[in-house]
């Protein structure tokens, strides 16, 4: 009869207490089917050359989370499948929703505008649990919530209260604010205008942009007219898709920096982030769409890691237990952002820090240690508990 050392044994005995703290591994494998939906309408011509963002913007972040899901499920008796549509209409987008929960998908990944995402909530069930990967409308946080939607993509608020926090605390207190034409535009342009206000800034110029001349030959001589003001710090612009903002640094009255949508620009992701274990995920993100990750990407990634962390605790694939646990204590999303990312339970919004960017590197990191909140400092990021009127959670 073979007998173990003292520490081999010790060994064993380590790996058994580890085996029973771990999820139980299922007698039969634990199927996770995932839905993702995308629908981006056609924002029409632009008059820049701007980039165009990638047409798999959202599902390849979906597939990467998949692949991870799946390195630490295969361990535990979980299977994680991906049931994806790139629809080309919003018509598109809702039937091959209706078509997934036909066969059984209740949890749901979607990047479409918040329209879309407002019909799916009426067509779902109680058991439905949607992620809002797309749609950054501070509607859906305040005033237009439900239950079981939750929002891994920033809210418009998130990303304009990183930037005047970090307006705030380089005392650069005046402004000149340029909003574009469209819907998304005004949205963005009214989310920082309430920054403005909430952290002591002066938009000195708030000015519409009315032209349609091709800046790519007029820039120089129309932008420094436009802008021409007595004084301002930093110019803002609020221009989504890109219309005129490509042009407007380094073309303004006075020389200042330009900040928004342009210029230097609050994100969910971009590559340039690095640390906390970044670039790893970077790079495996590279290796399986072949393009860098952004933030539609980022928030898709999150929305299924949340659904994967949560599958690995508490070992069911049932939409109301994964809800419940993600608002609960125990949950916590390591997301290579430096910090662990909760839900409000008031809203369904993934806490998370913004990073502030210009293309080719990283400026700062929101939020800044000198704006102070009694539970966390992420909740000053957006809308707070007392703002919204949504109570989703109780």
């Amino acid at each position: 009869m073979a007998f173990l050392t003292h520490t081999a044994a010790a060994t064993v005995i380590t790996l058994a207490a580890l085996a029973v703290a771990s999820a139980p591994i299922q007698a039969e494998s634990l199927k996770v089917p995932i839905g993702y939906l995308q629908w981006v309408p056609d924002r029409g011509p632009v008059l820049s050359n701007v980039i165009p963002e990638p047409e798999d913007a959202g599902l390849r972040g979906a597939e990467l989370a998949i692949a991870d899901n799946s390195t630490t499920g295969k361990f535990l008796g979980q299977s994680y499948s991906l049931q994806s549509e790139v629809a080309e209409s919003e018509a598109a987008a809702i039937a091959a929703f209706d078509a997934m929960r036909q066969q059984g998908i209740e949890l749901f990944v979607v990047n479409a505008p918040a329209r879309t995402l407002k019909t799916l909530i009426t067509r779902s069930g109680d058991t439905t649990l949607i992620f809002n990967a797309g749609a950054r409308d501070d509607a859906l946080r305040t005033t237009q919530c439900h239950t079981n939607l939750l929002h891994t993509i920033p809210s418009y608020s998130m990303l304009t209260d990183a930037l005047g926090q970090w307006l705030s605390q380089r005392r650069w207190d005046e402004v000149f604010l340029i909003t574009g034409p469209t819907e998304a535009d005004r949205h963005w342009a009214d989310a920082f205008r309430r920054s403005a206000r909430r952290f002591g800034l002066e938009i000195v110029e708030d000015k519409p942009w009315t032209f349609d001349a091709d800046l790519r030959r007029t820039a120089s001589r129309e932008l420094p007219l436009f802008t021409q003001a007595d004084e301002y710090d930093a110019v803002v612009v609020a221009d989504v898709r890109g219309d005129f903002g490509e042009y407007v640094p380094f073309n303004t009255w006075l020389p200042r920096p330009v900040v928004g949508t342009q210029g230097m620009t609050p994100v969910a992701w971009h590559f340039v982030v690095e640390n906390w274990g970044a670039a790893q995920l970077q790079s495996r993100f590279r290796d399986l769409a072949g393009r860098e990750m952004n933030s539609e990407d980022y928030a898709a990634w999150a929305a299924i890691r949340s659904i994967g962390t949560a599958v690995t605790a508490i070992a069911s694939a049932n939409a109301a237990d994964i809800r419940q646990f993600l608002f609960s204590d125990d949950f916590q999303l390591a997301a290579f952002k430096g910090r662990k990312l909760t839900y409000r339970d008031w809203n369904g919004q993934l806490r998370q820090p913004i990073p502030l960017v210009h293309p080719r590197g990283l400026v700062a990191r929101a939020p800044f240690e000198s704006f102070l909140h009694p539970t966390t400092t992420m909740d000053t990021l957006g809308f707070d508990r007392p703002e919204s009127q949504c109570r989703i959670n109780g």
